[in-house]
């Protein structure tokens, strides 16, 4: 006896779940449905608990890597307490709609410059309690959603502006308990948003490199955030709060240089240099030549003088010989 045609083909996992499970309430079904993504896959990795609201609860698993399986249905991702050293290039490619990533203790020490491509709708990420000492250039760069981003508890010795690039919706960046000594100058002007900045922690060195820090924090006051905050100076053993800083003690410090003065240093220093180049080589031309004409001097015989034939004596004449004689 054959089976009915409409057995033999694949039906959707919704309905098969309806056909076989009668007894299941419409909100299990429901829930079913939203943990599985096309042709029945799973929206979050085996190695995770999916709950509703597309989180993916990864914590304390012991994971050496991020793991594989992410989707779109992924908004938050939690991967906090576990063994992933390192970010590899494309870590978290297929989760283009991930809005949090909770990084936290992981003994992370390695993040690849490429790591968080196709995060663009990120909005919080933590990467506290880890082990990064420098960032590449452009770390961040994709995030252009991110709100919130929490470096705190790292061995980060200087932040570049590089490194974060332009965030112009980040408002939280927490830098607390890092081996920062000063933050790279033109950093925060690359924040247009921020209004939260945290920085305990910190062995920071009264210089000139505070110069922007301290003027950040002179425009967001924060108490008690910003009364804690101390540098000490180089060779002395007191501290002195930043919030004590203003302009007139940076008034030996170098200006940093304006946009117009950038212009014209990109404008006129090709020039200068090529014409340095030319007037050098034409120097070297002449040295070479005079250099030349002298060699060739003491190398030249010297002249010998002309030898002029002595006239012959006129022949004698007989009679005044025998004239001379008488």
């Amino acid at each position: 006896m054959r089976s009915p045609s409409f057995l033999s083909r694949p039906l959707p996992s919704l309905l098969l779940l309806l056909l076989l499970s009668p007894s299941l309430t419409r909100a299990q079904v429901l829930l079913e449905a939203t943990l599985l993504g096309p042709s029945g896959s799973p929206a979050c990795p085996e190695e995770c608990a999916c709950a509703p609201g597309g989180q993916a609860n990864c914590s304390a698993r012991a994971l050496p890597a991020v793991p594989a399986g992410l989707s779109r249905r992924v908004r938050a991702l939690l991967l906090d307490h576990n063994c992933v050293r390192s970010l590899p290039p494309g870590a978290f490619a297929g989760a283009g709609a991930l809005l949090r990533l909770d990084l936290r203790e992981n003994g992370l020490h390695t993040v690849h410059a490429r790591a968080f491509w196709g995060l663009g709708a990120l909005q919080r990420l933590d990467l506290g309690s880890n082990q990064l000492e420098t960032l590449a250039p452009g770390t961040f760069a994709p995030l252009r959603a991110l709100r919130v981003l929490s470096l705190a508890g790292n061995r980060l010795a200087r932040l570049e502006p590089a490194a974060l690039g332009t965030l112009p919706l980040l408002r939280g960046l927490n830098l607390q308990d890092n081996a920062l000594a000063a933050l790279g100058p033109g950093l925060l002007a690359a924040l247009p948003a921020l209004d939260s900045l945290r920085l305990r922690g910190n062995p920071w060195a009264c210089s000139c490199a505070l110069r922007p820090l301290c003027g950040w924090l002179r425009r967001h006051p924060r108490p008690p955030e910003t009364e804690t905050l101390f540098c000490v100076f180089p060779g002395r053993l007191t501290l002195s709060p930043l919030t004590a800083f203003t302009d007139a003690a940076f008034s030996h410090c170098a200006q940093p240089l304006t946009l117009r003065d950038l212009a014209v240093i990109y404008v006129l220093g090709p020039f200068s240099f090529l014409s340095s180049l030319a007037a050098c080589l034409a120097l070297g031309s002449v040295l070479t030549a005079c250099r030349a004409r002298r060699r060739a001097a003491v190398r030249r015989p010297p002249r010998r003088p002309l030898l002029h034939p002595t006239p012959a004596a006129p022949p004698a004449d007989p009679g005044s010989s025998a004239a001379a004689q008488a």
